[in-house]
C-alpha cells in the first residue's frame, strides 16, 4: 500500500479557478479531493451511470438538484443518484474542500443540462 494525497495525486483544473485531485481512479470507482474557490460554482448536469457521493472536508457547499437547495458544512454529505440534475456551488467566502466519490467514475459520463438560477 502507498499513502497517497493531494499533495501526490494526478491534479486537474476545472471551471474558474477550481481544482481537484484523483486520489482513486479505477473502471469501477474514483475518489476525488476537489477545492472550490468563493462564489464559484459548476455548470448543471447529471450523470447517465455515475452514482455520486459528495462529503465535506473542510467549509461550506451548496448542492442544487430538482428537490431543493442542500447545504452542506464540514463532516456532512450527500448522494447524488445516476440522472439527477444538480450543480455544485460554494456560496461562502472561503474555499470549500470536499471528496467526491463516484461509482463507476463519473468523467466521461456528464450530460450538460439547462436550469433556472
Amino acid at each position: 500500500m502507498k499513502p497517497i494525497s493531494k499533495h501526490t495525486a494526478e491534479h486537474y483544473a476545472w471551471g474558474d479557478g477550481c481544482d481537484g485531485w484523483h486520489l482513486m481512479k479505477s473502471d469501477s470507482l474514483a475518489v476525488i479531493q476537489e477545492t472550490v474557490p468563493p462564489g464559484t460554482s459548476e455548470t448543471a448536469h447529471h450523470h447517465q451511470h455515475s452514482r455520486q457521493f459528495f462529503f465535506v472536508l473542510e467549509g461550506g457547499l451548496s448542492i442544487w438538484s430538482p428537490e431543493g437547495v442542500t447545504r452542506l458544512c464540514a463532516g456532512e454529505g450527500v448522494q447524488v443518484e445516476p440522472g439527477m440534475v444538480h450543480r455544485v456551488w460554494n456560496p461562502t467566502e472561503a474555499p470549500v474542500h470536499f471528496l467526491v466519490i463516484s461509482s463507476p467514475p463519473s468523467h466521461g459520463d456528464r450530460v450538460l443540462a439547462s436550469i433556472a438560477k
